[in-house]
């Protein structure tokens, strides 16, 4: 196994990561983005009212993503295992 093939493999993995993990942390941080806007505006210091929107609209998101992430980490996970033998040598 050379070093380019795992710089590639790392390439890939910190791709999919991005691409898997960043809609659920993205969606997160603009509510959360909103809702510490609305309390600024308010001067409403209540935890909970940060944390139970960001949970719902997280679980949402990954609720409605899953398919399409499940999907990319199958692809992914065919992938690297089908290059197994292609790194033996």
């Amino acid at each position: 196994m050379t070093l380019e093939t795992i710089n590639g493999i790392s390439a890939e993995m910190f791709k999919t990561i991005l691409y898997v993990a960043g809609p659920p942390l993205i969606a997160g941080l603009v509510v959360g983005l909103l809702i510490g806007f609305f309390q600024t505006i308010t001067q409403i210091q209540e935890f909970t009212l940060t944390f139970v929107p960001k949970m719902l609209v997280v679980f949402t998101c990954l609720f409605i993503l899953m398919p399409w992430m499940s999907e990319k980490l199958i692809t992914f996970t065919t992938n690297l295992i089908s290059q197994i033998p292609s790194y033996i040598r």
